[in-house]
């Protein structure tokens, strides 16, 4: 997604490919199960709700992209974790405790200091950090929410509801204006919509067998990931705040991992 943001496609084009294609591989993967009517919705305006959320959450992670280093964004998303916490306890009647509102604030505390706002090292910019928030908001909200509707709906019709109000959504925008694609951005936009299909089955599937907070903290391993990625594809070096305050992050979220599985 990086990759493709670095083109002059508009973020309305990307979103309305990428949710096109997602749609395409679910398809292609109900008919080779012989299992079409698991693509089908029992709670249509619950899930148009959830998909208009991941729409504006893949939005943002484009715009996101565009102005901040892809180590940067890991970090930054990472307040996910402490809110999805926040707002399960809230919604689905979770208690964190003290030790585990203790972990939390402290993972906030190594996004502060990642993102070092006022030191001369700050790298990115505020348009970038917005979106990021945005992105923070909608997919928390959406976690917790997916969790309320896996137990009526199926991976696949979760999965191919959000690729079709993304394509909707974004082809709509290219009513208006659009940049003509060429083939390699066109492999680029496959391969994410083989990626979200892939990881949006997986990430339902996990949602279904345990919590939103449990299943939130395996999005921990994206740090490492996104660092290596960072630094092979777009010689990217993170700071030393960066690794500081990823460092508090992922202490933090292991030993909120840690009390949900003592607990479990």
């Amino acid at each position: 997604m990086k990759l493709v943001g670095r083109s002059a496609l508009p973020a309305y084009q990307v979103i309305g490919f990428l949710g096109l294609f997602i749609a395409g591989f679910l398809v292609s993967y109900t008919l080779a199960r012989r299992d079409t009517s698991s693509l089908w919705p029992q709670r249509p305006r619950r899930q148009l709700l959830r998909s208009s959320l991941d729409l504006i959450n893949n939005l943002c992670v484009v715009v996101a992209l565009r102005h901040v280093p892809l180590t940067l964004f890991a970090i930054l998303v990472f307040l996910c974790p402490g809110v999805i916490t926040i707002l399960a306890a809230i919604f689905l009647h979770g208690h964190p405790g003290a030790r585990k509102s203790m972990a939390i604030a402290i993972g906030f505390a190594g996004v502060v200091i990642a993102v070092n706002p006022f030191g001369s090292s700050r790298q990115g910019d505020w348009i970038g950090y917005a979106a990021c928030l945005t992105c923070v908001a909608c997919f928390s909200v959406n976690m917790v929410w997916s969790r309320v509707l896996t137990r009526t709906e199926t991976p696949e019709s979760l999965t191919i509801f959000s690729g079709v109000v993304m394509a909707v959504a974004g082809f709509g925008g290219m009513l208006w204006h659009m940049e003509p694609l060429t083939a390699s951005l066109l492999m680029a936009l496959l391969a994410m919509g083989a990626f979200g299909a892939a990881g949006s089955i997986c990430f339902f599937i996990a949602l279904r067998h345990t919590t939103a907070a449990n299943v939130s903290q395996y999005h921990y391993t994206q740090l490492v990931t996104g660092a290596i990625v960072s630094f092979l594809v777009f010689h990217e070096l993170p700071t030393f705040w960066m690794v500081l305050g990823g460092s508090l992050i992922i202490a933090s979220g292991l030993y909120v991992a840690y009390l949900a599985s003592r607990a479990a």
